[in-house]
């Protein structure tokens, strides 16, 4: 079993709506039930337009979407471009198969190594023991405990801020004998 991962498109709306639709995922996320195919179709219009600085992913197996991820900044604000938000959404079907760690590596390799992001930021229900382990495995701590943050199926529910900060943050060679810039 090999689990691609690649960007995201308008085109992928009518997976998006189908793994977003169903009651086993969308209770674990801060998205609402019944989305349709076009409504995913104009977010990801918007996501991938050029000039914008989102990573929507999806995973694929055998040419059928199964998962989806994304990295979205924060604030445009000078102060925080350094952040990025990240979600995640597996299909109910394709849970506990790797999918979700699969997405997390491309998503932390994406920020470590190519968009300078120093911290990454998520939230992620109290009670949803499988998500917080696989944020753990990624390297991401509970900074906080929201009480009620959102609606969920007619109850308020708690949620965990969590971040993680980059492993190995970039920075230059000091001018040295060992320097050959020097």
């Amino acid at each position: 079993m090999t689990i691609r991962v690649r960007r995201a498109s308008p085109n992928d709306a009518a997976a998006y709506a189908a793994i977003m639709g169903d009651p086993a995922v969308y209770s674990g996320l801060l998205q609402m039930p019944h989305t349709d195919a076009e409504t995913w179709r104009v977010r990801l219009t918007e996501i991938c337009a050029a000039g914008k600085h989102d990573l929507p992913l999806v995973a694929e197996l055998n040419g059928e979407v199964i998962g989806s991820a994304g990295l979205q900044p924060v604030d445009a604000g000078m102060r925080r471009r350094h952040v990025m938000a990240l979600g995640i959404a597996v299909a109910a079907q394709a849970q506990g198969q790797g999918v979700g760690s699969a997405l997390m590596q491309a998503m932390c390799d994406y920020a470590d190594r190519w968009a300078g992001v120093l911290r990454l930021e998520l939230s992620v229900y109290t009670d949803n023991a499988v998500a917080l382990r696989l944020y753990r495995k990624f390297g991401f701590v509970i900074e906080g405990t929201m009480r009620g943050y959102s609606l969920r199926d007619g109850r308020y529910a708690d949620t965990h801020a969590m971040a993680r900060f980059h492993p190995d943050p970039p920075a230059i060679a000091a001018i040295g004998a060992d320097n050959p810039a020097a």
